[in-house]
């Protein structure tokens, strides 16, 4: 036994917090980073939001000018070189020509009306506002409010004629009468409380009652449903092609007429990147539209310099804390966009027969052939 040194040289990677925040951020869409970074901003005193890249050296305030020309404030050199390193060895590549925001040229469509709503219109309401165009009594008006309230998402009516008595007190005269009044709103077949019904209301607003197409449905619905077309025709007295021709008439009403109303809300995609045919070549542009721009705040770094003796330690040491976070997520941001780029551009030129021709050139793709094309691992391009 005996005592000595040796000098090892070895690489390893450390699951240190900047590394897992950069793995969290790679894995989240657009709407989750949005939401993550919002969420930073609010908790981190010393991020803050920068102005637009666009604006003039001469609109700078002077404590931009000061943040621009300060040194970075003194943080240990074993963290802050372990945290780089931890960074590199995962993001090891970096891409020539990459530019996180490319602001030259905007890829946005209008936002459509329907998005800006504060919530979608449902049937009840579609129904109700209806009624408020009526200028029927009172009371109708009542029954019929009681009415579009049992109206299913189907357009469908769920409570009985007596139940609607039981809890309106009309007489029956004036219940039908309510009923008739939901039955010409729109959508064509709302308040039915049976599929013949539904199907009657919507003939009789084309003006197609008397016809074979409403004798189909009154004596032969059953019938239709099982295509047994020969025994109606021979029960109407007709010919097959006949029953046929009343039938497609029959295809286009609606047997759930308040499916068109529903209630779920649009789920919006926002799209990571765009691919853009540019003459003859295909330009990437990271879409970095709704994404907040990060920056330390200036005030706090001047808090933390050398020479500053306005804090005490427990002050100075959280600020110090906050500002390595801060600065961990600028950028895992960065790297975030940089990994983005570099697979959406393996992407397409794999892929550029497809662009090209579409899907008769769509080629296997697999993250094998992406991560040895970026030299990364599969899990990242995953």
């Amino acid at each position: 036994m005996e005592l000595k040194f040796e000098l090892r040289l070895s690489q390893r990677l450390i699951m240190t917090p900047s590394l897992q925040q950069a793995i969290r951020l790679l894995q989240m869409s657009k709407l989750e980073l949005v939401e993550e970074v919002n969420q930073e901003l609010t908790e981190n005193p010393v991020l803050e939001e920068s102005g637009p890249e666009s604006a003039s050296p001469e609109g700078e305030s002077e404590e931009e000018k000061e943040e621009t020309d300060s040194p970075e404030p003194e943080i240990p050199d074993n963290e802050k070189a372990r945290e780089e390193f931890d960074i590199e060895a995962y993001f090891r590549e970096e891409l020539s020509g990459y530019v996180p925001r490319q602001a030259e040229r905007e890829i946005r469509d209008a936002t459509p009306f329907e998005a800006t709503l504060t919530r979608p219109q449902n049937l009840n309401d579609y129904l109700l506002w209806q009624l408020q165009m009526d200028s029927g009594e009172k009371e109708i008006c009542e029954i019929s409010r009681c009415i579009i309230g049992n109206v299913d998402g189907k357009g469908y009516l769920q409570a009985s004629m007596e139940e609607i008595q039981e809890m309106t007190g009309g007489s029956p005269a004036q219940i039908e009468e309510a009923l008739r009044l939901v039955q010409r709103f729109d959508p064509p077949g709302v308040g039915a409380r049976d599929l013949e019904e539904c199907l009657l209301i919507q003939l009789r607003i084309l003006g197609l009652e008397g016809t074979p197409a409403e004798t189909l449905i009154r004596e032969h619905l059953v019938r239709l449903q099982e295509h047994r077309y020969r025994e109606i025709a021979d029960r109407m007295k007709t010919s097959i092609e006949e029953v046929r021709h009343y039938v497609e008439v029959l295809r286009h009403l609606d047997p759930r007429p308040g499916l068109k109303f529903g209630n779920e809300n649009s789920q919006y995609v926002t799209p990571d990147v765009h691919v853009v045919k540019i003459d003859d070549d295909y330009t990437i542009i990271l879409n970095d539209d709704g994404l907040p721009r990060l920056r330390i705040s200036p005030t706090y770094r001047r808090l933390l310099d050398r020479g500053n003796t306005s804090l005490n330690r427990e002050e100075r040491e959280f600020i110090r804390e906050k500002y390595k976070a801060a600065f961990r997520l600028i950028k895992s941001l960065e790297e975030r966009q940089r990994t983005i780029y570099k697979v959406a551009c393996s992407i397409v030129k794999h892929q550029r027969g497809f662009l090209d021709f579409g899907y008769e050139k769509l080629r296997p793709l697999v993250l094998k052939d992406v991560a040895q094309d970026i030299e990364m691992h599969e899990s990242t391009v995953s």
